[in-house]
């Protein structure tokens, strides 16, 4: 359910704009999106695991939130990270 240390780190590695990079935007909505395809898959299993599924609903808020920051903000940047995550719109 919860991300593992090394795939966290590999996330940070591919999607950081320098060495050490957990603060950028795209940074944080590609560990977002690790999460919540996490989180999706063990409600397959589990379905009735409504606190989960509170906590899933304000991790895609968060992420949709930091989506408009960066559209607003650097619309091509925005456009290549959704690409290359493969969320839509």
């Amino acid at each position: 359910m919860t991300i593992t240390a090394v795939r966290k780190a590999e996330v940070i590695k591919e999607h950081g704009q320098t060495e050490g990079d957990t603060g950028s935007p795209e940074v944080q909505v590609a560990i977002l999106t690790e999460r919540i395809i996490n989180l999706t898959e063990h409600f397959k299993t589990h379905a009735k695991d409504n606190h989960s599924r509170r906590g899933l609903l304000m991790m895609v808020n968060n992420r949709r939130s930091l989506l408009d920051y960066l559209k607003k903000k650097d619309a091509a940047r925005y456009t290549a990270l959704i690409g290359k995550l493969g969320l839509r719109k």
